[in-house]
């Protein structure tokens, strides 16, 4: 299908709406014919485009429209009304060039604009946007856009977002420096670039002027040189990413002798979420990170700490998430949290821990994970006192968690739905204890790769929300539980590389996890789910004839004796038949013809 030249579109559309910018930027009129002008563009790329299907001309009014708010009317007549917002997020569109977006800029009166999960790409158009000088709230995130920020968008004199209050541009393809520009959006509250490709730089020094922000989200970019300490001096920063880059800190902070994190940090109340994961920090945590009282999410993970943890860490009140997970930290001497701690999610994963394994955390906590350490000893059967809640109040992006021998994301909405216990990796032995069947909350359960040997226990069964189980790797022995049918919930058990034996049992969720590897390297396992019958389902051979059960050497007499009495039968009924008669005296008769074989036995 061909596509509209994308400078005639603008040029007829400016040409079109020129009488109405001519005297007001409120022109109802032409408002409507935008957005038609808007939903043509995206029919002429795909013609079965639906989503905007009450967008038509024959409306009364274009403020009844899906996805458009107006302003109330100034007086009486109804058709006063201007549009102030636009919530265009997931319109299921085709791939869209961003010059597609042109006929949005002639509605001046907007103040929300969310074109968010879309597939526009192209370059950001900086004139355009700098038109919507109304707007408040602007999302872009969840496109295509590629190229620079553009810094003119940010600059007051050619014409810019001077009133922005939230600005997203995460999951994109944008590149190149941050500008110092965007340090003029002064009453800017939220601020979202993460997951995009930004380098050549740090954070632009002008931020310093966004003292209002209190998000402000950089992760996962290629940001280079310091974090500068006057972040932290935003008094209404509660939520602060910086993972997924290659920070440093600055020179001229305070760095406490074998820690890479300023003690500094965690003097004041905020903020409330703190992520520096995924950077290459490393050295000692500071012991005073239990002063962020205020503190609810915190992630350090994969970064290179070492160390033990600092057992201040407990005494933060508020603490919600805590991920440690991928780092070098060590110690057997393990955190004890006071009661009235709120700590939900706690990853702990990927370290150097040693020792018999922790129990000594809060019991409404839904996520543990201790894989991947050096823990050892049997398993505690006091692990039953943990309990989960109702659900979580923070929100972060998404939870990694060690599962089926890898890293995987959790979303962060369903957080609410786990209990997850994680004690792969590690070097745990004796039986599972039975008293885990008091678990009733636990969705996924993780104990391969260690020594634990016995039996699988009975008491699986009281699982009942149970969704995930791995023991593999382990040295368990006998056979897998009937019981486990009654999991109704389970869509993963995987016992593989143990010394099970006798068959999988057959019902239930166990009839759809027939993949074999999940069974595989027990020699003594059978069932249809590896495709292997077992010795009872096999068909009975033939029975054996009365006399088949006779000995054996009494067969063998019988058919010498049958051979014999043949034999001499044979001979009678030939001699009498008269082949051995004396041969006449005469030699002037005939020979009789004799068989040469008879001839030959006879003499």
């Amino acid at each position: 299908m061909v596509m509209a030249n994308p400078r005639l579109l603008l040029k007829s559309i400016f040409i079109f709406l020129l009488p109405c910018l001519s005297y007001s930027w409120s022109c109802p009129k032409y408002q409507k014919q935008a957005l038609l002008q808007f939903k043509s563009s995206i029919l002429a790329i795909d013609s079965s485009f639906h989503t905007l299907d009450s967008w038509n001309s024959s409306s009364s009014s274009f403020c009844l429209w899906d996805n458009v708010t107006c302003s109330p009317p100034s007086n009486s007549n109804s058709t006063s009304s201007v549009v102030i917002a636009l919530h265009l997020s997931n319109l299921y569109a085709p791939l869209m060039p961003s010059n597609l977006l042109a006929p949005l800029f002639f509605i001046r009166s907007l103040r929300v604009l969310d074109i968010s999960k879309n597939s526009i790409n192209g370059k950001i158009p900086a004139l355009g946007f700098g038109n919507l000088s109304n707007l408040v709230h602007l999302d872009l995130s969840s496109n295509l856009f590629n190229g620079s920020i553009p810094p003119q968008l940010f600059n007051p004199k050619v014409g810019s977002l001077q009133d922005l209050r939230m600005l997203n541009l995460s999951f994109n393809l944008l590149g190149g420096e941050l500008p110092e520009e965007i340090g003029n959006l002064t009453k800017l509250k939220q601020l979202s670039l993460w997951s995009n490709k930004f380098s050549n730089g740090g954070i632009p020094t002008l931020m310093q002027k966004l003292n209002k922000l209190d998000s402000l989200d950089l992760d996962g970019n290629l940001l280079t040189g310091e974090i500068p300490f006057w972040l932290f001096d935003f008094k209404d920063l509660w939520s602060l990413h910086l993972g997924g880059n290659n920070l440093t800190w600055n020179n001229n902070m305070k760095i406490v002798p074998k820690c890479s994190l300023p003690p500094a940090l965690f003097l004041s109340l905020g903020p409330f979420l703190l992520d520096l994961s995924r950077n290459n920090f490393s050295g000692e945590l500071p012991e005073n990170i239990g002063d962020a009282m205020l503190l609810e999410i915190l992630m350090l993970d994969w970064n290179k700490f070492s160390g033990p943890i600092p057992q201040s860490i407990s005494r933060i009140p508020n603490i919600e998430i805590f991920d440690l997970s991928c780092n070098r930290l060590s110690g057997n001497i393990f955190l004890i949290f006071d009661r009235q701690v709120n700590l939900l999610y706690a990853d702990f994963s990927s370290n150097q821990f040693s020792g018999e394994v922790p129990t000594t955390f809060p019991t409404d906590i839904e996520i543990l994970a201790l894989g991947g350490n050096k823990f050892s000893g049997t398993l505690p059967s006091n692990l039953t006192k943990l309990r989960n809640v109702q659900h979580t109040k923070f929100r972060v992006n998404e939870l990694i968690v060690n599962w089926k021998k890898s890293k995987q994301g959790l979303p962060s909405r369903n957080i609410d739905m786990y209990f997850l216990l994680d004690l792969s990796n590690n070097q745990l032995s004796n039986e599972i204890p039975a008293s885990l069947d008091t678990l009733k909350a636990l969705k996924m359960f993780n104990l391969s790769y260690n020594k634990l040997f016995g039996k699988l226990p009975a008491c699986l069964s009281d699982l009942q929300n149970v969704e995930g189980l791995d023991s593999s790797h382990n040295k368990l022995s006998g056979s897998i539980p009937t019981a486990v049918t009654k999991l109704q919930q389970l869509t993963t058990l995987d016992v593989s590389n143990n010394q099970l034996t006798g068959q999988i049992p057959v019902g239930g969720q166990m009839n759809t996890m027939v993949d074999p590897n999940f069974y595989s390297n027990n020699s003594g396992l059978c069932g249809f789910q590896i495709h292997l019958p077992c010795p009872e389902d096999l068909p009975p051979s033939p029975k054996l004839q009365e006399h088949d059960n006779k000995n054996p050497w009494i067969l063998q007499e019988a058919v010498r004796i049958g051979y014999s009495v043949g034999f001499l039968l044979t001979i009678g009924i030939i001699f009498l038949a008269g082949y051995f008669n004396p041969l006449p005296p005469s030699n002037n008769h005939p020979r009789r013809y004799h068989p040469h074989w008879l001839i030959k036995q006879w003499v």
